[in-house]
């Protein structure tokens, strides 16, 4: 079979892990740059562009999309699934779940446990807003942040409404959501790939800080879910149609709570605090999948 990895880097650890599994099993492997392929688009002739000659031959593709470039990487998925290729992540579900509003919605409509979460384009209605989700403190996030840039705690109604002011005058989207202060600056990330939990770890910010991301100096640590953690990571991955996910949960005294759920989840952190070769996981999961 024959692999191909979208990937900007080829040195990240994923990509190389992904790429060292894909071998391992006997497959061909390529490392695609995806905002370098040219798509040319013709009735019943899709075809893609890269490096000098035409893809072809691809039987999978396992994306590796950045948020900055959802929405180029997200076109070059779907190409690959316009040449009948298979792909880990749908292009349909990698937009929904990048749209943070939107995957909060689906996930609301399907019957995921979430925090309290408000929205509003009127900077004015700012009172109702912090109210809807319980008070001060409270969570405002950007809408566009990633790995735990743009989320700010706001211990006071004045500081929020002073904040979100300022986010509204620099033209920026935010959500207000409700804060758990039960989960002491932890959450729980639930590994799913091809419908199975196949690895989950607790991270724990650092001292006197709320967001639990590893990007931000947090901690890992395995952890075994229980039965409504996993069955609700299993749920949230179905509502938003994704095969590979890494689905952020809070514990709270009203059980599992997902913050969302990322459609390129990284396996360097996942790997280390599970011990679980989660890389050749997915390459299973595409072995599945494709004849």
């Amino acid at each position: 079979m024959k692999i191909a990895i979208l990937s900007r880097n080829s040195k990240l650890y994923s990509t190389k892990r992904l790429v060292e599994a894909a071998k391992a099993k006997g497959h061909e492997v390529v490392v695609i740059d995806h905002l370098k392929c040219i798509i040319e688009i013709e009735k019943k002739r899709p075809k893609i562009y890269y490096e000098g000659n035409y893809i072809s031959d691809i039987d999978a593709i396992i994306p590796r999309i950045g948020a900055s470039v959802t929405f180029y990487g997200t076109a070059v998925v779907r190409q690959f699934e316009m040449m009948k290729v298979f792909t880990t992540v749908e292009s349909q579900a990698l937009v929904r779940s990048r749209d943070k509003l939107r995957s909060l919605q689906v996930l609301a409509r399907a019957g995921v446990g979430l925090p309290k979460t408000a929205f509003t384009n009127y900077a004015k209605d700012s009172d109702h807003l912090i109210e809807a989700v319980g008070g001060a403190p409270l969570v405002l996030k950007l809408l566009e942040g990633t790995q735990g840039l743009g989320v700010v705690l706001a211990e006071t109604k004045n500081a929020a409404t002073s904040v979100m002011e300022a986010f509204h005058g620099l033209k920026a989207r935010v959500i207000a959501q409700e804060f758990i202060k039960e989960s002491g600056g932890a959450d729980i990330r639930a590994f799913v790939v091809g419908g199975v939990v196949v690895g989950a770890m607790k991270r724990q910010g650092k001292e006197g800080e709320f967001r639990s991301n590893l990007h931000r100096g947090g901690s890992a640590s395995l952890i075994e879910l229980s039965e409504v953690e996993e069955l609700t990571a299993l749920k949230a991955c179905k509502a938003l149609g994704l095969g590979i996910a890494g689905v952020d949960m809070l514990q709270s005294t009203t059980g599992p709570l997902v913050l969302e759920v990322n459609s390129s989840p990284g396996l360097e952190g996942i790997e280390a605090a599970t011990g679980k070769d989660i890389a050749r996981e997915i390459i299973k999961f595409v072995e599945r999948n494709v004849d």
